[in-house]
């Protein structure tokens, strides 16, 4: 786990994720109207200098690590921002008395952008879709709250893009999104996991009072070629 969870990009695209990315040799990233993420194989300050080379395209990166480090040239620091990587420890259940959900489809990537932006959970763009399992709660019509999936390496599966409309704040849909994405992970013999931000504390407590309990630091450096 320890080696796998260090690193989860690196092995989510050597893996589950390999459809919508590229290895090449220690270096690996994911296309990048999927996600921003990019990985090197070791350690961060060995394999910096191949990823600059080894990617093909010049949109700001996100490379994703445990280890604290300084970004050597010639990448510029756009941010380093601090979180936590959290294990799901509990046993998942959902209940059958919670809101609708709806599966999301390609149809609801406009809305599930739009949600995105002013919720600000993470990097979603346009294909971010492809990582699947995407679930929302709808008002009216309206997209209000939604989760799905992101990096798969082999035996975990990452929970991302959770996020509530502020109007709906309260209701309890971020617990049941939640419990359902935990629900499927468990179910297909996997262990769900999550990142946030080490400053969001009102999500950090939500996490912990479902069962997520805080595995490492891990840091979020916005890079640019």
């Amino acid at each position: 786990m320890k080696q796998i969870l260090d690193n989860p990009a690196w092995y989510a695209l050597r893996t589950h994720n390999r459809a919508l990315g590229n290895v090449q040799g220690g270096s690996a990233y994911f296309l990048p109207e999927v996600s921003p993420f990019v990985a090197v194989e070791g350690p961060a300050l060995e394999g910096m200098t191949a990823l600059y080379d080894a990617i093909p395209f010049d949109n700001n990166v996100i490379f994703v690590s445990n280890e604290n480090v300084q970004i050597p040239l010639p990448w510029q620091l756009l941010a380093a921002v601090p979180g936590y990587q959290m294990l799901y420890r509990g046993t998942a259940n959902p209940g059958s008395n919670g809101p609708e959900t709806i599966p999301l489809t390609l149809e609801h990537v406009p809305e599930m952008v739009a949600l995105t932006s002013l919720t600000a959970p993470g990097p979603f763009s346009d294909e971010t879709i492809r990582f699947g399992h995407y679930e929302g709660i709808f008002d009216d019509g309206k997209l209000v709250a939604m989760a799905g999936q992101r990096m798969h390496p082999e035996g975990y599966a990452e929970i991302s893009a959770v996020c509530t409309h502020p109007d709906h704040l309260g209701k309890g849909y971020a617990r049941h999104l939640l419990l359902r994405q935990a629900s499927r992970i468990q179910q297909n013999g996997e262990q769900p996991f999550l990142h946030v931000k080490a400053d969001n504390a009102r999500a950090i407590g939500v996490y912990e009072s479902l069962g997520f309990e805080i595995r490492t630091e891990i840091y979020f450096y916005v890079l640019r070629r």
